[in-house]
């Protein structure tokens, strides 16, 4: 029976300490050869981080670039409004300091804002479509080089050399002024046949506006078409001005066709000023 006490799972005493102290030392090695892993692999990621600090030091944080691109990495946030029609919209996409600039040297030039006319339209059957006033400022006669910084931004934020841009039409709304529903560029079956075309629009809002003067789109995702929609309604998919935003429309597809959804119009003031720079860009250099 002593013979029997003393032994645990057929075991002599003697025996299961060897084995207890074997097992302790195969943890020991299992568990120092992890640490060793473990400890490699942080010394490798620390190493490619520290040759990635490095490179980006060295190499400011670009990629190669062509003969015409830009040295360093830009970036532009902006968010997708719409793909019926194409609307981006640019959040901070110039400073306050740069509106008031912008302001500045468009007031003392304000006048009543033209229009392009159709076949058989005149300036008195047109009248009231567009209640505005503003004037064109190109980015040479400034002075102060901010319409050249802003134009600079337009062309990174588009793709699109500033060689095809129109001077930026500065325009003011006031109290109850609006521009009804219309597309940018011209149906040659209306205004006839022309050298270039406006294949999009880039708004930069110069000022907050308290009530109303929204630009709208009406036809967005193809709401509101041939239903005899009321072109002075103010519908659709509305983007309310704010000092320093921009907004990017397309009036072209890919392939050269009107886009029907961008048809839009800027809402009637309710309260307070608007304040607009409009950048028209066109297919064909200026």
């Amino acid at each position: 029976m002593k013979y029997k006490a003393n032994r645990v799972l057929g075991v002599k005493p003697k025996r299961r300490l060897q084995i207890i102290f074997f097992l302790c030392i195969c943890f020991l090695l299992v568990f120092w050869f992890e640490c060793r892993i473990f400890s490699q692999g942080l010394n490798r990621k620390g190493s490619r981080h520290k040759f990635l600090e490095k490179f980006r030091e060295e190499e400011g944080d670009t990629l190669w670039h062509g003969e015409s691109g830009e040295s360093s990495v830009n970036s532009i946030s902006f968010q997708v409004l719409s793909w019926r029609p194409r609307a981006l919209y640019f959040p901070n996409f110039v400073t306050a300091k740069q509106c008031q600039s912008i302001i500045e040297i468009a007031k003392s030039n304000l006048k009543p804002s033209g229009l392009a006319l159709r076949k058989g339209e005149t300036a008195e059957s047109t009248k009231g479509i567009r209640t505005s006033s503003g004037t064109f400022i190109s980015a040479s006669d400034d002075s102060t080089g901010v319409l050249d910084i802003v134009e600079r931004k337009i062309a990174r934020a588009t793709m699109i050399p500033r060689s095809h841009g129109e001077a930026f039409n500065v325009l003011r709304y006031e109290i109850g002024q609006r521009y009804v529903a219309h597309y940018d560029a011209f149906n040659p079956a209306e205004y006839g046949q022309r050298s270039s075309q406006r294949i999009a629009s880039f708004l930069v809002y110069l000022s907050d506006v308290e009530e109303g003067g929204e630009t709208m789109f009406p036809y967005e995702n193809g709401a509101n078409m041939g239903v005899g929609y009321d072109y002075k309604r103010c519908i659709g998919l509305k983007v309310k001005p704010r000092q320093g935003d921009g907004l990017l429309f397309y009036s072209l597809f890919p392939n050269g066709t009107i886009d029907k959804t961008s048809l839009h119009g800027s809402c009637p003031v309710i309260k307070g000023e608007k304040w607009v720079a409009t950048k028209w860009i066109n297919d064909q250099e200026m």
